[in-house]
Order: structure tokens, then sequence, then C-alpha cells
């Protein structure tokens, strides 16, 4: 729909009223179009292995009930891909269009917005473990997770369904906005609903900032301590300390990737919507061309947002060991491969790996 989106997308937005305003221009009818194919193969790639790994993996900590939820959500989201292409490129007939109007655009939305709430609950179970990381996980509390994930599910859905149900009335042309499919309930609802989502992200943005604020005073608290023990002249941290050294501050930087993924994605795009909002609810205050401008600026960064079903396989890999290790078996890679990357390779005394057992997600 030509106003913010709250599940749901603008499809083919022919201008039939002005046509020096027009939107199908290079960047929405190619550019986007050949960016969204390329997400969608190697999204769908990357997805395809992520679930065969991870449902070989048991649920045995919050994190990885947390992924297990993110990559279904980016598998689904992924698969809206070819719809916004074919829109786009003015290659989709009426029928498809008014599909992505009603199914497909609400669920991209639907599963972007559960991505945004289980990043959200990544940060507070990364601060959890950064601030107390000898703290177990028992069967109740991923019991406990499980409902939740649930209740994020069902929620969402229940709050999406309205919106495909809503919008059913016919084109009265071959040149329509979602907004013109919509019931007079319809469109109330897409109200209620956008104000949900906005609530959802600035939610979410607040609590990964906190979070990962704390993470850092803490990561800079240890370092601090573990400077000082050195400087102490402390004769058995010696040679064994230097060695494990390089490897906790690469596990300390890769913490913060979701923070990265989370701000790269999610955060330009919700930027981006007040500006457009406001183009299209107080028109006059707007011209043509500015107009314009705000709608090539969200649907770039929405862009973004769809990058996320790419980069969440990052976290997957960096971040979670026995995904690391179940991959491996599955490619039939040795163990400790790519080691010099992730910094947690075998200890050469040992044969552990660093700041965890070969089960856990960390």
């Amino acid at each position: 729909m030509d106003s913010t989106t709250g599940f749901s997308l603008t499809p083919v937005n022919h201008n039939h009223t002005n046509s020096s305003c027009s939107r199908d221009n290079v960047l929405k009818t190619v550019v986007f179009p050949v960016l969204y194919s390329l997400l969608f193969l190697l999204g769908l790639s990357l997805n395809g292995l992520a679930v065969w790994v991870f449902f070989s993996i048991p649920s045995r900590s919050h994190f990885i009930i947390y992924l297990k939820n993110i990559v279904v959500a980016d598998v689904l989201m992924t698969l809206t891909f070819p719809f916004k292409v074919l829109s786009d490129s003015n290659m989709a007939s009426v029928g498809l269009r008014v599909f992505v109007c009603r199914v497909s655009s609400v669920l991209f939305y639907l599963t972007m917005y559960i991505s945004i709430l289980f990043f959200g609950l990544i940060s507070i179970d990364r601060c959890r473990k950064t601030l107390q990381p000898f703290k177990g996980t028992n069967a109740a509390h991923l019991s406990h997770r499980k409902l939740l994930s649930g209740v994020i599910w069902c929620s969402l859905l229940a709050l999406s369904l309205p919106n495909m149900v809503l919008t059913s009335r016919s084109p009265t042309s071959v040149y329509f906005k979602c907004s013109d499919l919509k019931t007079a309930a319809g469109l109330h609802w897409h109200e209620v609903v956008n104000h949900v989502c906005q609530v959802i992200f600035w939610g979410n943005l607040v609590t990964v900032i906190v979070c990962y604020a704390l993470i850092t005073k803490e990561l800079y608290s240890s370092y601090a301590r573990a400077s000082a023990y050195r400087a102490g002249g402390a004769s058995r941290a010696g040679t064994g300390k230097g060695q494990r050294q390089p490897q906790r501050k690469t596990v300390s930087s890769n913490v913060f990737l979701v923070l990265a993924v989370f701000f790269v994605c999610f955060v330009p795009f919700h930027f981006s919507r007040v500006p457009y909002t406001m183009s299209q609810t107080r028109g006059r205050m707007f011209d043509c061309n500015l107009k314009l401008f705000f709608f090539q600026l969200k649907e770039s960064t929405l862009w973004l947002s769809s990058l996320n079903s790419l980069l969440d396989p990052l976290i997957y890999f960096f971040l979670c060991k026995s995904f690391r290790t179940t991959l491996f078996k599955t490619l039939r890679l040795p163990p400790g491969t790519c080691s010099w990357l992730t910094g947690r390779g075998p200890d050469p005394n040992t044969g552990s790996t660093p700041l965890g057992d070969s089960s856990a997600c960390l």
C-alpha cells in the first residue's frame, strides 16, 4: 500500500493520474528486481542449508531456539521475493498483483517483524550470557522459550490475517494500489497494525541498544581486569594467558554481529518510513519529485531489510558453535575448519574449543 506499510507492500503502482510523477523508472523496474532476484537465489540456498543444519541440532539453549525461529522467518520471507520481482518489473498479471497485496506482502512484513522481535530476544540472551556466563539453562526455561516463540508467531499472525481478509475489493482498473483493494475496515486495521509495528521496532531498538551497551561495558571491564592481572606479574598466567587472549577478543567482536545486522537491515527502513509516510498523508507539503525521492528511499531501505535473510546465516555461523560443527559434518569438512576466521578452533593442548562444549551456542 502506498502509505507506510504495516504488513502491506506497494506492488506495481502505475501512476495514471500524473505521468510525470510515475514510479516506473529504471530503479524500480530493473535494478530492484535484479537485486531481489539475487537475494532470492542466494537466500534460498543459504537458508535452505541452514534449515537442514538447524533441525539436526537439539534445542538445548535459548539462543538455538531463537535462531531456529529466525531461519523459518527468513525462508518464508525469501519465498516472497519472486512475487515482488514480477510485480515491480511490470511482468505480473492483475491477478498476481492482487495476490501480492493480499498475501505475499503481508507475509513479507509478518516475517520481518518476527525477526525483529527475535533479534531483541537474542540481544537479551547475549547480554545475560555476558553478564552471567556460568548460569546454565534448565528444561523449564527452554519450555518457556518455546512457548514464547509460539505466542510471538500466533500473535503476529493474528495481527496480520485481517490485512489479508479485509483486502477484498476487486480492482476497478489495471492501475491500482494495495489501498484501493482494502475495505474501510481494512484501512482502519492497517493503521492499527502500523502503530503496533512501530512499537515493535522502537521497543526492540531500545532493547538492543541497552543490551549491547551493557555487553560493551562488561567486556571493557573484563579486558581491564585481565590487563591489570598481567601487569601485576602473575606468573601462572604466562604463556597460556597470552595464547587465549586473541581468541577471547575475536569472540567478543563476533558478539556484536547481531547488533550490526540489526542496524544495517532494520534501522534505515524505519527511519525512512517517517518522511515517506508524511509525503503520502500530507501530499500538499511535497511536490512530485520529493514524493518520488522518498518512495525510492523507502524502497532502497526496504531492500536492506530484505538483506537480513542473507546476513542472518553469518550470525548462525559465527555465534553458534553447534551450527558450525553440524555444518562441517554435513559438508564433510574436518573439525576446526575456518578456526582462523571464527577464533574458536580447537585448543592445541586439550583439543577442546574455547568458551563452550560441542553442543552449545555461545
